[in-house]
């Protein structure tokens, strides 16, 4: 029967294998990334769209950002809850308003009352 200590040896084991596993694998990720972008960046260069400098800033700054997203996913992850939108009505916004903008508003408040129009006849159909 294998002791406490065999146990506890095999977990930071394989805690360190799985570590270095990850670590591997999101090497691998990041190499493929900085080869793409570096792809992208040359094509890019090549029709004349972006300079040399340019390019190895855009090339940086790609990998820097995929380094950063992993933690920043983490601190985001929320129940999946949908997201509530308010709807102000036109008595709540701001007396200061001018005719242009009235004006947009009202167009865009009968595009929704079509769209909606035409989204309820599809549902009868």
């Amino acid at each position: 029967m294998p002791g406490f200590g065999d146990i506890l040896q095999k977990a930071v084991y394989l805690g360190v294998g799985l570590a270095s596993y990850a670590g591997e694998k999101a090497g691998n990720k990041l190499n493929e990334l900085r080869a793409e972008a570096q792809k992208l960046a040359d094509e890019l260069v090549k029709r004349g769209e972006m300079s040399t400098e340019e390019a190895r800033r855009f090339v940086e700054d790609m990998v820097q950002q995929a380094q950063q997203q992993p933690a920043e996913a983490v601190k985001d992850e929320k129940p999946a809850e949908p997201r509530r939108i308010e709807i102000v009505s036109e008595e709540e916004d701001s007396p200061k308003k001018d005719a242009k903008d009235t004006a947009g508003v009202d167009k865009l408040r009968e595009q929704v009352q079509n769209l909606q129009e035409e989204l309820r006849n599809l549902k009868r159909d």
